[in-house]
């Protein structure tokens, strides 16, 4: 099949075949997406909260734990600095793993108020890649999370992949199924132009909840099934 060697070739390449990559652009971009979490009004630090209080959790016992905190005090670094350990524990416990949530949020706090005098919009002040570079360096900031402070924050162009991405990323045949953040983030910023990211990212995350789940994938009603090869679906 012509799809199936596009997408054969753009595995091993890194490159998205053309066709294919404006069918996946429309098809997602017309996909509904979800009310993000993280929004515009929240500040690039309530962004980094959020996005560590989200890892390995949904949506809802996220968002329960960011009001339970903010509930017990001003999300800034100087308040979670100096904030009881048990009591941010406490208040990050819907979430899950909260030990090692309060731990991170607690020195990622401290160390921005050192390096930038808790403010973390300096480091939003630099090119995109030297912010980027920065916010990595900090403890507990991984890719993804420093990719969505990026994007949501000053609009960076940064496409940040969760696991329902990564999932959908190599079914699809984009990548090879050992690809790491980094080449399957480079795919999907082949595919969307800088200004699509944000809601790109959004129906992805959706598109994956709703269709392409870890167990019994419903490929059959999937809006991306004409170019996917499924791959590992029925390994």
């Amino acid at each position: 099949m012509f799809q199936e060697r596009c997408l054969a070739g753009s595995a091993m390449s890194g490159l998205v075949d053309r066709k294919v990559a404006e069918f996946l652009r429309r098809a997602v971009l017309e996909f509904p997406g979800i009310v993000p979490v993280v929004d515009e009004k929240l500040t690039p630090f309530e962004i980094l909260v959020v996005t560590v209080i989200s890892q390995n959790t949904n949506d809802l016992n996220t968002e329960r734990a960011f009001k339970r905190l903010r509930q017990l005090t001003s999300i800034t670094p100087q308040a979670i600095a100096g904030l009881d350990v048990e009591a941010l524990e406490e208040a990050l416990k819907p979430a899950g793993l909260y030990r090692n949530k309060a731990r991170v949020l607690k020195e990622v706090a401290r160390q921005i108020l050192e390096r930038y005098q808790g403010d973390l919009s300096k480091v939003l002040e630099k090119p995109a890649e030297e912010a980027r570079r920065e916010l990595l360096s900090l403890p507990g900031v991984g890719y993804k999370t420093a990719d969505v402070v990026l994007l949501f924050s000053k609009g960076y162009p940064f496409f940040p992949i969760d696991t329902h991405i990564a999932k959908i990323t190599k079914r699809l045949g984009l990548v090879p199924l050992n690809a790491d953040y980094e080449q399957i983030r480079l795919v999907w910023q082949q595919i969307f132009k800088p200004e699509e990211y944000l809601p790109a990212h959004l129906n992805l995350i959706h598109l994956g909840r709703v269709y392409c789940k870890a167990r019994n994938p419903k490929c059959g009603e999937c809006p991306l099934s004409p170019v996917c090869q499924k791959v590992g679906v029925n390994a």
